[in-house]
């Protein structure tokens, strides 16, 4: 990894340990403005009082908030589920135009298995070999989607996505939790860069967040790239706080539940 990466990569992952909280607020496009991202300022202020490494957003957003003491990660793709092939995202940003915006990092969301993964991965190569020419960090959010996905957190599947990305050129993948400690450490031990596992639909309880958080670093995630389950909850300063003493301080659950239960 050259130096310019190096150094970026520093503003996203915590350098005593190697792990980040990333809150990704791209669901604007892909489903509107929904709660917890309808004021973005406000919801990036109580994301970096509660400690967060890295948001991440689209780049009209970026130029009209501010997103101090955090790291900053541009989306480069997307597509909205009012599309009938909502699976086929499409990039609406470059690599130069995230620099500009002040960009630590870039990301696309590749749906492996869906009818236009050709054209996704077209996308992914290329604006890997732009990252590596301007030093810029590559979050790949991998999913396994498509006609012949019957399970999208299967081991196999998952284990997949997630080794396609690092084999194109990613620095960080995103991808689904498979459910287990040791279905997930084989995703972990058979990708080479680092993995944040996704928070998928809001969960019906925090225990469930809390309990995949555990469970996923002990299997050797890299951290949490979580949206919904972390900007629709209640107190967005809280649940980073815990979420974060269990990634980089290694509270336990009962721990963190702890730190939700304190007055705001």
């Amino acid at each position: 990894m050259n130096q310019g990466k190096n150094r970026r990569m520093k503003r996203i992952f915590q350098q005593k340990d190697n792990r980040a909280i990333i809150v990704p607020m791209d669901h604007g496009v892909t489903i509107g403005p929904v709660f917890g991202i309808i004021n973005m300022q406000q919801t990036i202020d109580q994301l970096v009082k509660g400690g967060v490494d890295a948001v991440l957003v689209h780049k009209g957003i970026v130029k009209r908030v501010d997103t101090p003491d955090t790291g900053l990660i541009v989306m480069l793709n997307g597509i909205s589920n009012l599309n009938p092939n909502m699976n086929n995202k499409v990039q609406v940003c470059s690599v130069q135009e995230a620099i500009r915006l002040g960009a630590d990092a870039v990301s696309l969301h590749i749906n492996v298995g869906a009818p236009e993964e050709d054209k996704m991965l077209s996308t992914l190569g290329k604006v890997a070999e732009e990252c590596d020419q301007f030093g810029l960090p590559l979050l790949a959010m991998m999913y396994p989607r498509g006609p012949k996905i019957t399970n999208e957190h299967s081991l196999e599947a998952v284990a997949h996505a997630a080794r396609i990305g690092a084999e194109l050129g990613a620095d960080i993948i995103k991808t689904n939790y498979t459910g287990s400690i040791e279905s997930f450490k084989q995703v972990t031990e058979s990708c080479p860069v680092p993995i944040l596992i996704a928070g998928g639909p809001k969960c019906k309880s925090v225990e469930d967040i809390l309990q995949t958080t555990n469970d996923a670093l002990k299997a050797g995630a890299a951290g949490l790239s979580m949206g919904r389950n972390i900007f629709q909850w209640e107190n967005q300063t809280l649940i980073v706080k815990a979420l974060s003493a269990m990634v980089h301080k290694g509270a336990s659950i009962e721990q963190a539940q702890k730190i939700l239960g304190e007055k705001p």
